[in-house]
C-alpha cells in the first residue's frame, strides 16, 4: 500500500506540476526545455495513475504493481482470480475494481493515441494525393507547393515518405522576399524536427478526454510552445523583426483553413500569435544554461521515481 500511496501523490504532484507550468513565465524562455518538462509530466501522471490503481488493487499479493501484474496473469489462466478476491469481501470486491480501472484507463490512452496517429496518417495522405492535383511549383517559392487560394496560409504536410510545405498564393501577395523566407524557415523546422510527433501525444490525450477543458488548455499551451520552438530555429536564417512581420501580415490577412494534420505558421488565437510577436521583438533573456540543466534532471528522475515506485512490493 506504500507504493500505491506514494504514486498517489505523485500523480497529484504532476496535475499540480502541469498547472504551475501552465502560469509560468520562463517557457517561453526556453521553449524546448518546456517541451520536454510538458512530456515527462504527462507521462509521469499517466504512468504514475495507472500504477496507483494497479499497487492498491494487487496489493493482496504484496510484490508491487510490476510484479503484481505477473501474478495476476498467472491468476487469471487458473481461475483463481475472483474467488480469491471475493473472500476477502469489500476489500477485495475494491481491488477488482481498482484493476478494472487501471485496465479501462490504459484502453482509453491506448485507443486515443493509435486512433489519433490513425486518423492523422490517413487525413495527411489524402491531403498529400490532392496537392499533387492542385498545388504547383513557384519559382519564387524554392521546396514548397503553391495552391492558388487568396486566404493567406502557410503550413507544413509532415509524412514518413514524403513532407511538403504548402503555401496559398493569398500569402505570397501579402509577404516580401524577407517574410516568406522566415516562414518557410518556420515551417521547415517543424518537418526537421518533426514537431507533429512531439505533439501527438497531447493530442491523442485531448481526444480521450475530450469534455475535459483542461486537457485543451494543456495542449494548447504545448502547441504553443512548438510553435516558439519552430521561431527560434526559424531565426537563425531570418531576423526576429521579418518573421514578427511575416505572422502580423498573417494575422491580419484574417484567419485561413488549414488541413487536419498540418501544421501551420498561424493557426492558434489571436492573443497567442501576439505572444509570439512580442517575444520576437522584445525578447527576454533566454533561459540559463544551468536552470535547464536542472528541470531536464528533473523531468529524468520523475520518471525514474515513477519506474521504481512500480516494483515496491509493499
Amino acid at each position: 500500500m506504500v507504493s500505491a500511496a506514494l504514486l498517489s501523490l505523485v500523480a497529484v504532484g504532476c496535475l499540480i506540476a502541469m498547472e504551475v507550468l501552465h502560469r509560468a513565465k520562463w517557457p517561453a524562455r526556453g521553449p524546448y526545455t518546456a517541451v520536454i518538462t510538458w512530456q515527462a509530466l504527462g507521462l509521469a501522471w499517466g504512468v504514475s495513475t495507472i500504477g496507483a490503481l494497479l499497487a492498491f488493487g494487487l496489493s493482496s499479493y504484496e510484490l508491487g504493481a510490476a510484479h503484481g501484474l505477473l501474478a495476476l496473469a498467472g491468476d487469471i489462466v487458473t481461475g483463481r482470480l475472483i474467488s480469491s478476491e471475493l473472500s476477502l469481501g469489500t476489500e477485495g470486491a475494491s481491488h477488482i475494481v481498482a484493476v478494472a480501472l487501471a485496465a479501462a484507463l490504459t484502453l482509453v490512452l491506448f485507443y486515443g493515441l493509435v486512433s489519433s496517429f490513425v486518423q492523422v496518417v490517413r487525413v495527411r495522405r489524402r491531403h498529400h494525393d490532392l496537392l499533387e492535383l492542385v498545388a504547383k511549383d513557384h519559382p519564387d517559392v524554392p521546396g514548397a507547393r503553391v495552391v492558388d487560394h487568396p486566404a493567406a496560409a502557410a503550413y507544413c504536410l509532415p509524412g514518413v515518405l514524403r513532407s511538403q510545405v504548402v503555401i496559398s498564393e493569398g500569402a505570397l501577395a501579402v509577404l516580401d522576399r524577407a517574410e516568406l523566407a522566415a516562414v518557410l524557415a518556420h515551417e521547415n523546422a517543424h518537418l526537421r524536427q518533426r514537431h507533429d510527433l512531439v505533439l501527438l501525444p497531447f493530442s491523442s490525450l485531448k481526444r480521450a478526454f475530450p469534455r475535459v477543458r483542461l486537457v485543451r488548455t494543456y495542449y494548447e499551451s504545448v502547441a504553443l510552445l512548438i510553435e516558439m520552438c519552430a521561431d527560434d530555429q526559424a531565426r537563425r536564417h531570418s531576423s526576429r523583426r521579418e518573421l514578427a512581420m511575416a505572422l502580423l501580415r498573417f494575422g491580419a490577412a484574417g484567419p485561413a483553413p488549414v488541413p487536419a494534420g498540418a501544421m501551420a505558421a498561424v493557426e492558434e488565437s489571436e492573443p497567442d500569435v501576439m505572444r509570439r510577436v512580442n517575444r520576437l521583438l522584445r525578447p527576454d533573456d533566454e533561459l540559463p544554461y544551468h536552470a535547464g540543466a536542472v528541470i531536464m534532471g528533473g523531468s529524468a528522475f520523475l520518471l525514474a521515481f515513477v519506474t521504481c515506485l512500480w516494483h515496491i512490493p509493499v
